[in-house]
């Protein structure tokens, strides 16, 4: 035992009457977890209290910003945000039950999207298992394997059911929020061990390294002289992903020197610049077919490389047609994605972090003989409408506001939400560079963007903005929250009455108003009003820019609650010709939010 690890009270006097400092007891088990995360860079606690996680709560309170929210899954959403922002690892914190059961959503979006997230929960003590305690959290109630062991939801998982177990515990936790990608972990911890004694010291977590199975591979050479030979030999493309956030320099440089074009994405978009000429587009959900048909077309790639990218549903809708001549040459750090999503097709897997690899694929690519002329590539973007038609707002004419007073006009993050917030922001905004831009493409839950705001403007310390639908509001609003702390958070809110993504694609798909996805009108400026956030309404194209503007220079949380036209259809086309086809029938290949490949 060191006096690093006791607390001191004031000083005593001795006999002589010399004072001395008397040592309290040693760290709690909480107070040691509490210490040991701010060491690991943890500055943000985000949850919901409980009194099964009272002493928990408090420790956290002493040590870390502790945010306190209105549900766990809007903390669990903030926490992924506040992550992507900062770089650092965020806390989220529930009580035993429903605490732990509310967060699973936004746990899992944390784990899917790839952020750093560590997930503190309380849980039933030792005497008190099986015999129907208040919300009793044990074997006898929840799916141990599931929620407290290493799986699907979580990359380490453990119930902490002594002291001991905490030196281990804390190089593990140390271990997986050091290496590269995402870790969420979950620690459970029982009343009774919460405020035992440390029997040690807390072990020094300087010098622990990323875990064995995630350090960063250094880069194959012998890898990276074959994709140089086969991408410098033929016409190739980019299709870079959310994976290759970090590498923006190099993929522009490899982007120029070989003539290739670069499409993105939805969770890339920014990430290459989307106003340079060799941007394609963004391909799958709301993405620009035309323009990367055209682009995929005109320069015939041989090969596509791909970078940091799943080329899941939501990236590729698993088109066929996708797939070039010669496949795929796929580098990602996780050695189990290259060949998933296109299991048919050829596919030259590289593991290794993409900035790590397009560095050695630079140094490696051989001079050119002559330099390539660039392709000539359609624009990707829909023109922006002028503002000021009568009626109800267009969607794609608040888009237009949105890039000239958010976009442009400020350094603001801007989050689109789930439905068709997402197709609209993702079709029409234009980013120069990355880290401005986040949508959820993998959980794709609803209420993502309406809670993770706050954490995003937590996270960055300034301005954040999230473009929502009315139905993602009200299921998941997190505006008391911000409002409490004076968050710098802004949500703008397409409101139209109705899960509009459900009733458009139910028309798409032959099945109109067969069921009802509306409900009744909201006012979302008198509700923000009285959870304390400022607000607007607009109800005109015209009052657009300036409701915009003042929800930009607002200090705390702000909301524009926008009448839009529901009628107006969401560029969602690939979404619902992909529904068409999972349903049996023949999905038609016009119109689709996905590039079409000729079949060569």
């Amino acid at each position: 035992m060191t006096t690093t690890d006791l607390k001191e009270r004031g000083p005593l006097a001795d006999a002589d009457g010399a004072t001395v400092p008397v040592l309290a007891a040693p760290l709690t088990v909480a107070e040691g977890l509490a210490k040991a995360l701010r060491t690991l860079g943890v500055v943000h606690a985000y949850g919901v209290c409980g009194g099964a996680q009272a002493l928990l709560w408090a420790a956290l309170s002493k040590r870390l910003d502790v945010l306190h929210f209105r549900h766990e899954s809007g903390a669990a959403f903030a926490a992924a945000e506040a992550h992507f922002v900062s770089g650092r690892p965020v806390v989220v914190f529930t009580t035993t039950g429903p605490g732990i059961t509310n967060a699973l959503t936004g746990i899992l979006a944390a784990r899917t999207e790839g952020a750093k997230v560590v997930m503190l929960s309380a849980y039933a003590s030792a005497p008190q298992r099986g015999r129907g305690g208040i919300q009793e959290t044990s074997g006898y109630t929840m799916p141990t394997s599931a929620l407290f062991e290493a799986g699907a939801l979580f990359d380490d998982a453990v119930v902490l059911e002594t002291p001991e177990q905490v030196p281990q515990v804390l190089r593990r936790l140390a271990a997986g929020l050091r290496r590269p990608g995402g870790y969420v972990a979950h620690l459970s911890i029982p009343n009774a061990v919460q405020g035992a004694p440390l029997p040690q010291r807390l072990p020094s977590l300087e010098d622990v390294s990323a875990d064995g199975e995630s350090v960063r591979h250094g880069v194959n050479q012998a890898a990276v002289a074959r994709c140089a030979a086969l991408l410098s030999a033929e016409p190739f493309a980019i299709w870079a992903g959310f994976g290759a956030r970090g590498a923006a320099a190099p993929l522009r440089a490899l982007a120029e020197r070989a003539g290739a074009p670069v499409m993105c994405s939805p969770r890339a978009k920014g990430l290459f610049p989307e106003d340079h000429t060799l941007f394609a587009g963004i391909t799958g959900m709301g993405g620009h077919a035309p323009s990367v048909t055209a682009a995929m077309r005109a320069h015939a790639p041989r090969r596509v490389l791909v970078l940091g990218t799943r080329l899941g549903e939501p990236t590729s809708f698993w088109n066929p047609q996708l797939v070039p001549p010669g496949g795929f040459i796929h580098v990602d750090i996780d050695p189990m994605v290259p060949g998933r999503a296109y299991p048919q097709a050829e596919t030259f897997a590289v593991q290794a972090d993409v900035g790590d690899f397009l560095d050695a694929l630079l140094d490696a690519w051989p001079a050119p003989a002559r330099a390539a002329p660039p392709p000539r590539l359609a624009r990707p973007h829909p023109g922006h409408p002028e503002l000021g038609a009568p009626g109800r707002v267009r969607p794609d004419a608040l888009m237009a506001a949105i890039q000239r007073v958010v976009v442009d006009g400020s350094d603001a993050v801007v989050l689109a939400e789930s439905g068709n917030a997402f197709t609209w922001a993702t079709h029409y905004l234009r980013f120069a560079r990355p880290g401005r831009y986040r949508v959820s493409t993998n959980i794709g839950s609803m209420g993502h963007a309406v809670a993770g705001v706050v954490g995003a403007a937590l996270g960055r310390g300034g301005k954040a903005v999230a473009i929502v639908g009315d139905g993602a509001m009200l299921m998941n609003s997190e505006v008391n929250t911000a409002a409490k702390w004076q968050v710098p958070a802004a949500w703008v809110v397409l409101n139209d009455g109705r899960y509009n993504m459900c009733h458009q694609g139910m028309a798409a798909l032959d099945m109109a108003g067969v069921a009802d996805a509306s409900f009744p009108p909201v006012d979302f400026s008198l509700l923000a009003r009285a959870m304390g956030a400022r607000s607007v309404r607009v109800e005109r194209e015209d009052a657009l820019e300036a409701a915009l503007s003042q929800a930009l220079a607002a200090s705390g949380p702000f909301v524009v609650d926008v009448l839009i036209d529901a009628d107006k259809p969401a560029p969602a086309l690939g979404r619902n010709e992909g529904l068409r086809a999972a349903q049996g029938g023949a999905a038609r290949q016009e119109g689709l939010s996905f590039p079409v490949l000729p079949a060569n």
